[in-house]
């Protein structure tokens, strides 16, 4: 997204007001937003801005906390060979109110982003009425898209539907509306920005908000709210419906699964939206710390590791592939291969192993750096194929067939030993959720959810195993910081101190 680092006059204004300002916190905003109505959005270049804005603040909240909220707390991650890094207090489930890990403020940052592009949009003129459209499209599909991950992390949550423009405390401080209300909003949005889209079309890179991406966020959603929050049977049928619509765009499964995640493949035609990271354009993202740091690397490693970890670059090893999670993987499984490479070292004679690290980011190498700049995937079309098999047979359909399209890729010369055929909707349960770990983990945050959803996150994690009847587990605390800046907020009932 090279346009990102040639941010125009517009989106530089924009970019500084925001990381200045936050909805948690009481700054002096109201001369920032007079220069901000004096300023901006007067012309479509200004819209523009604020579109580039906007995606700059989501990759902020992408570039870590997405990973944490989505995955980290789930069975796939584990300690590496630097110490913690204070991220076993997320697979570990250890988190308090004291120390609850991620803060909910760089997300309400890229709604407010959303918030004033929704506001302003409508009273500028541009040359195509369709752009335009386009445009909104993004700022509703993005509002929706992050209010559905809070809501997943911190259920009920403050509602701002427009910029925060002033200090008085009625805008500022406010109560958490409940689950409900939050959901029948990121539904109206998703409506909104399918409704505006003009066509099925994906933006360059497939790093903007289109149709096709909005629909498997519906899906998403739709799954949800049918399995969590007692839509059923009517909101499974919908995400099964907005699912078929991906189906019919610009999709296929690429032939090589290790080919998605190659950074000169970025927007890839298995891609239906990604988080763009592009040299120059910021820093390592969460990968960094599945790599392995350049002085932990033994001396006696084999000549494929070492044309695999070098140039190591700024890697950490802090959570690396858990054991847990490796050993769910068939030696013949071709995602094995190409999403972690376990690394070994001698000692008295015998390979010991030393740790994993994870392949799906291993960047870019240039000039003799590694830099940590993949994508982070939020949906790809394997991810859709298993949302319908998960739809189909909540349905009581048969979801053979897509959970076999997967399987086919991963398996390759083998794949007749691997063929699914239908079972009990509780085995094809338990089958497609395996399939979902396998293809989908360590990418853009889905694990965590993915076992809630399927409610089995107290029987496959293993740190949460003994704790089953505890289920304010399966949100996060808002943590002490937060609420000492929204008096009006209350923690989430079992995080209380």
């Amino acid at each position: 997204m090279n346009k990102i680092i040639n941010l125009k006059r517009g989106c530089l204004l924009f970019v500084s007001v925001l990381i200045l300002f936050s909805c948690t916190e009481m700054l002096d905003v109201e001369s920032i937003s007079s220069i901000t109505n004096a300023s901006m959005w007067k012309s479509e270049d200004d819209v523009t801005g604020g579109l580039n804005g906007m995606y700059v603040r989501f990759r902020d909240a992408a570039n870590q906390n997405l990973y944490f909220v989505g995955e980290l707390r789930s069975e796939v991650m584990g300690i590496g060979v630097t110490g913690t890094g204070d991220m076993d207090m997320y697979y570990n489930n250890t988190l308090n109110a004291s120390n609850p890990g991620v803060s909910w403020q760089s997300f309400y940052t890229t709604i407010d982003a959303a918030n004033l592009l929704i506001k302003n949009i409508p009273n500028i003129s541009f040359n195509s009425e369709s752009n335009k459209n386009k445009t909104l499209a993004q700022a509703y599909a993005m509002r929706a898209f992050m209010y559905f991950v809070m809501t997943r992390t911190w259920g009920d949550l403050i509602i701002h539907t427009s910029p925060i423009e002033s200090t008085s405390p009625d805008v500022i401080y406010k109560e958490r509306s409940s689950q409900a209300d939050v959901f029948r909003l990121i539904k109206e949005d998703i409506d909104q920005a399918i409704q505006l889209f003009p066509d099925n079309s994906f933006p360059s890179g497939r790093c903007f908000w289109s149709k096709p991406a909005v629909q498997a966020l519906k899906a998403d959603v739709y799954l949800w709210t049918g399995k969590r929050m007692n839509g059923g049977n009517a909101d499974i049928t919908v995400a099964l419906q907005a699912l078929q619509e991906v189906v019919g765009s610009d999709v296929t499964l690429l032939p090589e699964f290790g080919d998605i995640f190659k950074y000169d493949n970025k927007g890839n035609r298995e891609i239906i939206m990604t988080c763009r990271f592009q040299e120059l354009e910021a820093g390592n993202n969460y990968y960094w710390r599945t790599w392995l740091i350049g002085s932990s690397v033994p001396a006696d490693i084999d000549d494929e590791t070492r044309a695999i970890l070098y140039p190591i670059g700024s890697g950490q090893g802090i959570t690396v592939p858990s054991a847990t999670y490796r050993s769910q993987f068939e030696q013949d499984d071709s995602r094995r291969k190409a999403t972690f490479h376990d690394i070994y070292t001698e000692q008295n004679g015998q390979q010991v192993f030393l740790l994993s690290i994870c392949l799906k980011g291993s960047g870019l190498v240039k000039d003799g750096t590694r830099y940590f700049i993949n994508d982070i995937i939020l949906y790809r079309y394997a991810d859709v194929l298993l949302m319908i098999a998960e739809a189909k047979n909540a349905l009581g359909q048969d979801p053979s067939a897509e959970i076999n399209l997967v399987r086919e890729r991963a398996y390759k010369d083998n794949y007749d030993s691997y063929i699914y055929a239908n079972d009990s909707r509780e085995k094809n349960d338990e089958v497609i959720l395996k399939e979902r770990l396998l293809e989908l983990s360590m990418e853009g945050g889905k694990r965590w959810w993915d076992l809630i959803r399927f409610n089995k996150a107290f029987d496959m994690v293993p740190s949460l195993q003994d704790r089953k009847g505890q289920d304010y587990l399966l949100l996060f605390p808002i943590g002490n910081a937060v609420l000492s800046l929204e008096p009006n907020v209350k923690e989430n009932p079992g995080w209380e101190q």
